[in-house]
């Protein structure tokens, strides 16, 4: 039987540099309604694993499959076209240019018409509705005409989740969208994750563990490039290697 919540599946992942394996046979499983957070260490794989699973870094060994075919081979432009969206560490946003036209610039990508020389980008009314209701959707409709620089830290960071939902992304990698954020920013930014959880399949890398442990569905766990461990928030917890390897005693 189809499983149609299965939005993305990595099986065997590997990504060797040299005689350095960062990551090592890694499987695991994206689905519709469900934050899946990948944790470890400084080092541990976790951005090559989100570089390989969007296309940026080719994978040594092992497959990508988004929706349901086989994407390995693909390009990140083309797998972004396909449904996958993701964000990182540092802030890529365009920091001179408006809230509102960073997230057009982003839906644009939807409607690309290179024949089309005369007519001006922002005429395109179909990006600029999307870009429109990504903003509304992350909370930042009502700065949409400020400079994208004069945003707080926690703002620069809705906006670029509001970029991926510009596109209209089925999968959506976040690369520890919550560092550097306050207590404030980031009780907001869970708020946003779960909502846009019921409509997406979300892979977060996170190293603030409470939350973490507040809004994961499931975790894994990474160490020198492999999975250690793999499930629900309280097995991982009790799993004793994951204790000791990352957690520590007192969790």
């Amino acid at each position: 039987m189809n499983d149609t919540s299965l939005m993305l599946r990595a099986q065997g992942l590997s990504r060797s540099f040299g005689g350095l394996k960062a990551v090592e046979g890694v499987t695991l499983d994206l689905r519709q309604g469900e934050l899946h957070a990948v944790i470890g260490t400084n080092g541990a794989g976790k951005s090559t694993l989100i570089n390989l699973l969007s296309g940026e870094l080719p994978a040594s060994a092992g497959t990508v499959e988004l929706l349901g075919e086989d994407v390995t081979g693909w390009t990140q432009p083309r797998r972004a076209r396909a449904g996958l969206g993701r964000s990182y560490q540092r802030n890529t946003i365009f920091l001179p240019f408006s809230v509102r036209e960073n997230c057009r610039l982003a839906a644009q990508a939807r409607w690309p018409k290179p024949w089309d020389w005369f007519t001006p980008a922002t005429a395109c009314r179909d990006a600029m509705t999307a870009a429109n209701e990504a903003l509304a959707r992350a909370g930042l409709a009502d700065v949409a005409e400020r400079t994208a620089g004069a945003l707080s830290h926690g703002q620069k960071r809705q906006l670029e989740i509001a970029m991926c939902l510009a596109s209209n992304p089925k999968v959506l990698l976040l690369d520890e969208p919550l560092a550097g954020m306050g207590a404030e920013e980031t009780e907001r930014m869970l708020a946003l994750l779960g909502e846009l959880k019921a409509g997406h399949a979300i892979l977060l890398v996170e190293h603030d563990m409470d939350a973490v442990f507040r809004v994961a569905d499931r975790i894994t766990v990474m160490v020198n490039g492999r999975v250690i461990a793999s499930g629900a928030p309280a097995e991982v917890r009790s799993n004793r290697e994951v204790q000791l390897a990352y957690l520590g005693d007192g969790h």
